[in-house]
Parts: C-alpha cells; sequence; structure tokens
C-alpha cells in the first residue's frame, strides 16, 4: 500500500494512487474532463483488476495510431495507444486508461477475464492497428475480411480506392475468398461430436431476412437446440472511422447519417457535440431546443421500425403495415423541415442548418395528437396477442450483471430493471429542461425489451410537445467564427468576408487540439465519438462507440439451450442495425 502523494484531480485517481502509488500514472488532461490516465503495459491488468470493482463496465476499448501526430504535449512517448474507457453508473464516473506501445512490439495481455465484452473490442483493435493481445481465446479479424492485408487504421495504410491498385474479382479470388469465409469449429473451441451426440453446424446469415442485414451466426446444433453460437459480423463495414480522418470536421457530418441508419440526426448529435467541446462553441437555446425535437422525433422513427420488424420476426404480418404507415406520416414532417427524411444530415457544429419552416409546430402538433391511440390500438393488436407472448416472455433472459458484463446500454439494460439513461443521469444539450419518465422493467427478457421501446415512444411524445410548446426566439445557429461561415450576403461588401467564407467552406475550420467524447441516449443504446484533433481542419482519429456492437456479443450467452424460432426473437429484440456494429 502507497501514500498518495500526487495531486489528484478525482476520487477515483486518489484511490489508485493510494493503491500503486502516484509516480505508476502519468496524467492527460483532456477537454471533457474524463480522468486520463496512462500506465505501462506490465502493470495494466493489476490496474484494471483493482478498477472492475469500481466501474461496472468496459464502456470503450480501441488503438490509436500516434506516429504521425504533432500535439502531444504531456503525453508519454507512444506509437500506437490503447485507450480503456470505464464507466461507473453508480457514482455517474469515466476513466480512461492509456497504454502506450512502441511499433516493434505491439503486445498486451487481454482483459477478457475481467471483462467479457473485451473480447471483440481487442479483436478489433488487433484488426484495425495490429495490436496483439495475448491470451485472446479468438485473435481473428473482426471487421475485414479474412484475407485482408494490413491493418486499415493505420496512418500509412490507404484512406481511399484511389490511392490502392484497381480492385479485380476473378475466378481463383473468388475461390479463395469463399474459403477464407468456411467456418472451422474447432478454431472456436467447438466439438463436432462427444461420446454420445453429433452436432450440425448451420449458417444463419449473413443473407436471411431475420438476422435484419448482412450478420452471421454460426450455430452448433443438438438437433434443433442451440449448444453454442459464434456471431460472424464486418459485412457491413465502410471504413466510417478511416473517413473521419479524411473529412473536414464540417463535411464528416452527413457521413454520421449512415451509422445507425434508422437514427437519422442522432447521429449528427453525438458527433458535433465533441467537435463543440473541443472548440468552445455555445450553442444558442433556440438551435438546443429544435436539436432535441429532431433527435426525439428519430428516435420514434426508430422505434417504429423496431416494433413493427419485431411483431413480424414473431408471425404477425399486418402491424408492420400500420407501424410503417406511422413512420412515413413522421418522415414527411421531417422533410418538410429539414429537406431530407432518413439521411438529411441537419445538424450543424453549433446548431442547425435552417430555421423552422412556417407551419412546422401544426404538422408536428397533428403527428403527436394522433399517436396515442394508434399505440393503444397497436398494443391489443400486438402486444397482447397470446401467441406473441408465448414466444417472447421468459426466452433471452440476462440479468443487470450481465448485462454489465457486456456493455448493454438503452432499453436492453433498463429491461432488467437498471434505469441508467444518459438524458436523467447527464442531461446534454438542454434535456435537463425537459419533464420525462425512463420506463423500466425486471424480467430481461424479449417481451420486456419490446414493451419498453414502446414506452419510450410515449416518452419522446411529451418530450417533442414541450418542445413545440416552448421553443424559444434567437438564432439557430452560433456565430462562432471558427465554426459558421459569415452572412453569404456580406461576403460580396469585404474581401475579408469572402476569404473567411472561402476558407469555411472549402477547407473547413481548425478545430484546437485535444481529445473530447459525449455521450448520447441514442436510439439503441449509448453512443459516443471520441475525437482527437491534432489543431487541423480534419479530426486526427475518430473513434465512433455504437451501442449495436457490444449487443451481438450476449447472443450466444442468451441462446444457449433453446430453440432456433427463440433465437429469431432474441435477434428481433435485441434491435440492432449492422452499419451500426460494423461502421
Amino acid at each position: 500500500m502507497h501514500t498518495a502523494r500526487k495531486l489528484a484531480a478525482s476520487s477515483v485517481e486518489e484511490r489508485l494512487y493510494r493503491e500503486f502509488g502516484d509516480t505508476l500514472f502519468v496524467s492527460q488532461s483532456c477537454a471533457d474532463q474524463i480522468p486520463t490516465l496512462w500506465v505501462d503495459r506490465e502493470n495494466i491488468l493489476a490496474v484494471l483488476t483493482f478498477l472492475k470493482p469500481h466501474f461496472c463496465m468496459l464502456y470503450d476499448l480501441f488503438g490509436i495510431d500516434e506516429r504521425t501526430r504533432s500535439c502531444r504535449d504531456n503525453q508519454p512517448t507512444a506509437d500506437y495507444t490503447v485507450v480503456y474507457q470505464l464507466l461507473s453508473m453508480r457514482r455517474n464516473e469515466d476513466l480512461r486508461i492509456k497504454v502506450g506501445l512502441s511499433e516493434s512490439d505491439l503486445n498486451l495481455p487481454t482483459c477478457v477475464a475481467i471483462w467479457p465484452n473485451a473480447n471483440w473490442y481487442e479483436r478489433e483493435a488487433w484488426d484495425m492497428f495490429g495490436v496483439t493481445f495475448c491470451g485472446h481465446p479468438n485473435l481473428f479479424r473482426i471487421l475485414l475480411p479474412p484475407t485482408w492485408e494490413g491493418h486499415a487504421l493505420r496512418k500509412d495504410h490507404p484512406a481511399r480506392a484511389t490511392e490502392m491498385g484497381p480492385f479485380e474479382m476473378g475466378p481463383e479470388r473468388v475461390a479463395r475468398e469463399q474459403e477464407a469465409l468456411r467456418f472451422k469449429p474447432e478454431d472456436w473451441g467447438m466439438q463436432p461430436k462427444e461420446d454420445d451426440h453429433e452436432y450440425m453446424f448451420l449458417n444463419l446469415g449473413p443473407n436471411h431476412p431475420s438476422v435484419h442485414g448482412v450478420f452471421r451466426i454460426a450455430l452448433q446444433l443438438d438437433g434443433e437446440v442451440i449448444i453454442d453460437s459464434v456471431p460472424d459480423i464486418g459485412y457491413h463495414h465502410r471504413g466510417a472511422e478511416k473517413m473521419g480522418e479524411r473529412q473536414t470536421w464540417h463535411t464528416y457530418i452527413p457521413y454520421t447519417d449512415r451509422i445507425d441508419y434508422l437514427g437519422g440526426v442522432m447521429n449528427n448529435l453525438a458527433y458535433i457535440q465533441s467537435v463543440e467541446l473541443l472548440a468552445g462553441v455555445k450553442v444558442p437555446d433556440r438551435a438546443k431546443v429544435i436539436r432535441i425535437m429532431l433527435a426525439e422525433l428519430f428516435r420514434v422513427a426508430s422505434h417504429l421500425v423496431f416494433y413493427g420488424t419485431f411483431v413480424q420476426d414473431i408471425g404477425q404480418m399486418s402491424p408492420v403495415f400500420y407501424m410503417f404507415a406511422d413512420r412515413e406520416r413522421l418522415f414527411g414532417i421531417i422533410e418538410a423541415i429539414t429537406g431530407g427524411r432518413m439521411h438529411p444530415a441537419w445538424f450543424r457544429i453549433g446548431g442547425v442548418a435552417q430555421d423552422l419552416p412556417n407551419g412546422w409546430d401544426k404538422m408536428i402538433r397533428v403527428f403527436i395528437d394522433s399517436m396515442p391511440a394508434r399505440l393503444d390500438h397497436y398494443d391489443k393488436m400486438a402486444m397482447q396477442n397470446k401467441i406473441l407472448k408465448e414466444r417472447t416472455v421468459g426466452i433471452g433472459i440476462y440479468t443487470e450483471q450481465e448485462a454489465l458484463e457486456w456493455g448493454i446500454t438503452g432499453p436492453g439494460l433498463r429491461a432488467t430493471g437498471n434505469d441508467w439513461d444518459v438524458r436523467k443521469k447527464r442531461p446534454y444539450g438542454g434535456y435537463d429542461q425537459f419533464e420525462f419518465e425512463v420506463p423500466t422493467s425486471n424480467n430481461g427478457d424479449c417481451y420486456d425489451r419490446a414493451e419498453l421501446r414502446i414506452e419510450e415512444i410515449r416518452q419522446s411524445l411529451k418530450i417533442i410537445r414541450q418542445c413545440v410548446d416552448n421553443m424559444p426566439a434567437g438564432a439557430y445557429k452560433s456565430d462562432h467564427s471558427a465554426t459558421t461561415p459569415p452572412p453569404k450576403e456580406r461576403t460580396m461588401q469585404d474581401i475579408e468576408t469572402l476569404i473567411h467564407h472561402f476558407l469555411n467552406v472549402s477547407w473547413g475550420p481548425v478545430i484546437p487540439a485535444g481529445e473530447a467524447s459525449v455521450m448520447i441516449e441514442a436510439t439503441k443504446g449509448i453512443n459516443s465519438y471520441h475525437l482527437i484533433s491534432d489543431g487541423s481542419t480534419s479530426a486526427y482519429r475518430t473513434r465512433i462507440r455504437t451501442p449495436s456492437f457490444p449487443h451481438l456479443q450476449q447472443i450466444p450467452l442468451i441462446s444457449r439451450g433453446l430453440l432456433i424460432p427463440d433465437l429469431i426473437a432474441i435477434i428481433a429484440s435485441i434491435d440492432f442495425v449492422m452499419a451500426d456494429v460494423d461502421r
């Protein structure tokens, strides 16, 4: 036991200094004020093991290629960095632990035994950066094809197709790629047979209507009983984090729409709040309320898709048409306000793209006034259906502790009785000014996960109504010079304004060097963008923490011993989109 000597910026730092001594750590200041400590590789497992009782969740784990970064004041020397971000819901605290590695020795011990959801995160860090996690049970590629050469998020890897050779897909390569995708049970610790059993292996997906996208699950079956399963992702990977390093801060906004492609501007909000924190941009009150209103409209739209497809996967065909009709009405409103439907890319750094059009409030009032009665009708039609209940009640159960171990957030966590909602626990963007409830359940099964999302629609309607009733006057965008070009009409009056406008639009703003991440309660759980600026017109590192990525890791845990139709209900109840998983 050591005595703390270094001045601790937080209580958790003080505990670490007392346990390990302050000389073991180097503290880094970040724009988001999250305590960030560097520790050496030899002590990382001891530190993480000590922190486990204090932090319920490994929120994120990712790599950084530091080799071309210039603004690293007061940070230890490193060619690559591995970042562990931990979350304590009980104390509402975050902690970042960083480990620096040299290019000649990219090895770290795995922490899968401490946090099981580290499995996929470590595979991703190896896939993208080449960091080897010693002791990992299955350190295979996870997002890139098995035949991929190199590590795509290294700075020396091409960022555009034009920087690579012509793509060819002849018969020989097709055969090689197909063979690489062959499932080998032995690689995953599975046995084709035991003394009195022979098992069957079945591919569910990647092209199957029930897996909601290009997603494969390799099943080990005893008859129709699931013995084990291996979720296989990466078929939808498009390099969104890599693109974040080549686009300017402004021009990357449309790319965020395509992550959770059902969440629309919700994706913009997670990204631009981190940029605003780095740049010190203050958002006007009117812009804040407009953002919240649009974000909640998209939460309703996303949950309506979930509702209809969930019921359809269980076997009811007609409800999805009712729910998609409501979604179309909602898209009509969104299009009238933003000019776009699913992917309007309408939020801006410092505010939104335009002010609200004439008549916006009447359109929204008609929609929110009609929805409660329609939800009551859907409840009788779908959720009270006896067959649906028999297919979902008591199926796919996990406890609150298991949810935290696997990084589950959003309705999936609240179905276990945990009321963590970022809008309540860490009100962002003005949510502290709104009254709404956070629904919870206690069974943690497929039925509860669906029921909570339906209740969330009702709460979102309550928030939207408050936005309509209390929309403040004022500007819809900040006049911060680093993020908002001067009004175009002024560009013809003086050369300085014209130059400023030209540079801001063509090159984009220069964001001060630093690191920041802001959590939001997205449609499927907690979403955040960890952005690193090197004092340039684009991000040095864009890390997208999505809720769907860890959620799919739980499938083997909650499907073991059940039947294939139960697995279909489980997949439907998780509510994910593959772009949110693969990025």
